[in-house]
């Protein structure tokens, strides 16, 4: 008998194998039979095949085995699990030594015996397919079986890649034969045997053995029975053809197959064989449970925005193709900012004030002053396939999985204008004369020069909002005809640069339309979360943050990984800030956003409707947490009018009767025992004394008629 090499490898077989690779698979005799029915028509000379074969590189590049993802709340609890390919890698002390066994004897009988290739069966195919004149049985070992999955693995989910890791080409066949030597010496028989159990497919979208004993039986690898080892053995040659859930029958005559060739081997006595051979199959199976789907507390779409920000910030790889090999691979775990508490709070509001079947939707983000931490995101139509479900992720940008054009703000905008003429020097107590109606400016400079406006016009929610107003009394009833003065009085051009510094572009990813229509929130759909983080700056005495939803990741060997950090700057000036803290005040205490006062806690925000009532909003913020509540339709195509949301009725939706008990809702939860700090504000600023805006068709200045880019009503 051949002297064995620690792992069990025959010297000898591997001196054979290369003996063999030299003479008979090169001069495309022997294996090219077994491969293909016609070498012939390739053209391949043995010469050539050998210069081929020399020239391959030496060593096989071994990618990482695609694992599960872990992605956790600020507090370590499970969000969701998601991969590219369900696999768990265990070692093969945690594999079942039946599985070992079965899957040996069904596989690669000899496995122990032989080196990389295993001559006698490869005599004995040839013998075979001779009779059957074509291909009927193939001669790959293990070790062979094994490097073509490495080869299928590092393609991934291109198909092409593929393809062609699966080709039953005679040089495909060449490359994994000479790898296959290199790994017999390299690793040895137990290392090649624990490495194929994990690498392995399984079917029913599980890879690696560890994964398949989930799947099919929900238990752990190291604790399969002889009848669940020998049925996994035999799905590995057709995971479809032999699927256990959908062709029991298939499955059973398999795995009794397996059973009978571990009775030829001697790895178990007919006795045992026969009492599993009368069993029926008995599976536990465990669905999988992967991807955003599948995240707790409503927060779907917040995994999914992980998973946007994993793909697209250079953080995590220089390039797009680098990220998402890396996103691919798993076996991450990443902790996230996702607040437990804020979550169910955000959860809870929204199932009490919105169904799930209604016509109109809402989307909730909140965010933490001072950190951009995302503590909560939430929306009534979750994530999923079916009815009244939706992958689009209402909170985000376009770029980020949300709606194309994003949402008309309406009247939330105006604090922006607010705080751009606050730093050009108005005063908080600067009056407009602020008439029900009015045209728009005839002209308005611009960043780029100076805009002109024909025959539009601009009216205030209600006849009775005649001026003159001041700026605070102005913002809490929400009157457009002021705010479009002041826009007049400013310039565009400071609206746009305060925007920009406040994170607020334009959802779509277009550049922000200079239109006067800007002064009541028409000039470009937004998000909530740009909304929410943008009100965060107030609250923050003027430095905005960048949201960000990622505190820590680490690679599959527990090794830290780079994050993208917040990224904070000055927006304003604190005086500014808290002037606007100061004006947002009060909107909840007596203006139209009466309805979303906190009660003991200092809040301020400003509610939103916009033209048709096609979105309502309202923004908030309290000096710890910000956030930005829309109700509307995902295309911006509902109008809310004698419309049931949540089982109560509307005439008519304002930004104050739905968005703000929800923001109340929400926040209450939120925040409940957690400390309650006082707004810095301001003293000295004239209070005068519903919620809406009338915006007129603005031929030039209204923007194109399509979602989030319409004049805007808003209160």
């Amino acid at each position: 008998m051949a002297m064995k090499r620690s792992g069990g490898a025959s010297s000898s077989g591997g001196t054979q194998a290369a003996k063999f690779l030299g003479v008979s698979v090169l001069s495309g005799v022997l294996l090219a039979g077994l491969a293909l029915p016609g070498i012939g028509a390739f053209g391949l000379a043995a010469k050539g095949t050998v210069e081929g074969f020399d020239e391959l590189p030496a060593n096989l590049r071994t990618p990482p085995l695609s694992q599960r993802t872990t992605i956790l709340d600020s507090e370590g609890g499970e969000i969701a699990k998601v991969y590219s390919r369900d696999r768990t890698v265990v070692p093969l002390g945690k594999i079942s030594p039946w599985m070992q066994k079965a899957i040996v004897a069904i596989e690669d009988a000899r496995f122990y015996e032989h080196g990389a290739v295993d001559l006698k069966g490869v005599l004995r195919a040839l013998n075979r397919n001779a009779q059957n004149g074509g291909v009927s049985e193939g001669a790959s070992t293990l070790t062979q079986q094994y490097v073509k999955n490495v080869f299928v693995e590092e393609a991934g989910d291109d198909p092409d890649k593929v393809a062609v890791a699966t080709q039953q080409t005679f040089g495909r066949k060449v490359k994994e034969l000479k790898y296959a030597i290199q790994v017999e010496k390299e690793l040895g028989k137990q290392r090649i045997l624990a490495n194929y159990l994990n690498i392995t497919f399984f079917g029913q979208q599980a890879y690696g053995v560890e994964a398949a004993s989930q799947r099919y039986f929900s238990k752990h690898a190291k604790d399969l029975t002889l009848g669940e080892s020998a049925l996994l053995a035999g799905i590995v040659q057709s995971p479809s053809r032999f699927d256990p859930v959908n062709a029991p029958k298939a499955a059973t005559q398999r795995r009794n197959m397996v059973l009978q060739r571990m009775v030829d081997l001697k790895n178990i006595t007919p006795a045992q064989a026969a009492a599993e051979k009368a069993k029926p199959i008995k599976l536990n199976v465990s669905r999988p449970k992967s991807g955003c789907i599948t995240a707790v507390n409503g927060a779907g779409f917040f995994c999914d925005y992980v998973r946007q920000v994993f793909l697209q910030d250079p953080a995590f790889g220089k390039s797009k193709e680098a990220r998402a090999k890396r996103w691919n691979e798993g076996g991450m775990t990443i902790r996230t900012t996702l607040d437990p508490q804020t979550q169910k709070s955000v959860q809870k509001s929204i199932s009490d004030h919105v169904y799930q079947s209604d016509s109109v939707a809402t989307a909730i983000s909140i965010v933490e002053p001072g950190t951009g931490k995302v503590l909560g995101m939430g929306q009534s139509k979750p994530y999923g396939f079916g009815k009244d479900q939706t992958q689009i992720n209402l909170s985000a940008n376009h770029a980020m999985g949300g709606s194309t054009y994003g949402f008309q703000p309406g009247s939330t905008f105006k604090p922006i204008i607010a705080a751009a003429a606050l730093e050009e020097g108005k005063s908080a107590n600067q009056t407009y004369s602020s008439p029900y109606s009015m045209p728009y400016p005839s002209e308005i400079a611009t960043c780029k020069g100076t805009w002109k406006t024909e025959g539009s016009t601009v009216s205030n929610e209600n006849r009775s909002e005649v001026g003159p107003y001041g700026m605070a009394e102005a913002t809490a009833k929400s009157v457009n005809t002021y705010y479009i003065q002041l826009l007049e009085d400013i310039g565009i051009c400071p609206a746009v640069k305060m925007a920009d510094k406040l994170g607020l572009k334009p959802a779509s990813g277009a550049t922000m339309e200079q239109v006067p229509a800007m002064a009541i929130g028409g000039a470009a759909g937004m998000s909530p979360l740009s909304m929410a983080a943008a009100y965060a700056t107030f609250a923050n005495k003027g430095t905005y943050c960048s949201p960000v939803l990622i505190t820590s990741a680490q690679g599959p060997n527990g090794k830290p990984l780079n994050i993208p950090r917040t990224s904070c700057s000055r927006a304003m000036s604190e005086e500014t800030a808290e002037t606007v803290n100061t004006l947002l005040k009060g909107v909840v205490e007596d203006g139209t956003g009466k309805e979303a006062g906190l009660g003991g806690r200092d809040s301020a925000g400003k509610t939103g409707t916009t033209d048709g009532r096609k979105a309502a909003w309202f923004v908030g913020y309290t000096p710890n947490m910000a956030g930005a509540v829309w109700v509307g339709g995902a295309g911006d195509e509902v109008s809310m009018e004698d419309i049931t949301i949540g089982g109560v009725y509307h005439g008519q939706v304002y930004g104050g009767d739905t968005p703000g008990p929800i923001w109340r809702d929400a926040m209450s939860g939120a925040l409940e025992g957690r400390p309650a700090p006082s707004f810095d504000t301001v003293s000295g600023i004239d209070t005068g004394g519903s919620d809406k805006d009338k915006a007129g068709k603005n031929k030039k200045g209204g923007g194109k008629a399509r979602p989030g880019n319409k004049p805007g009503r808003s209160h």
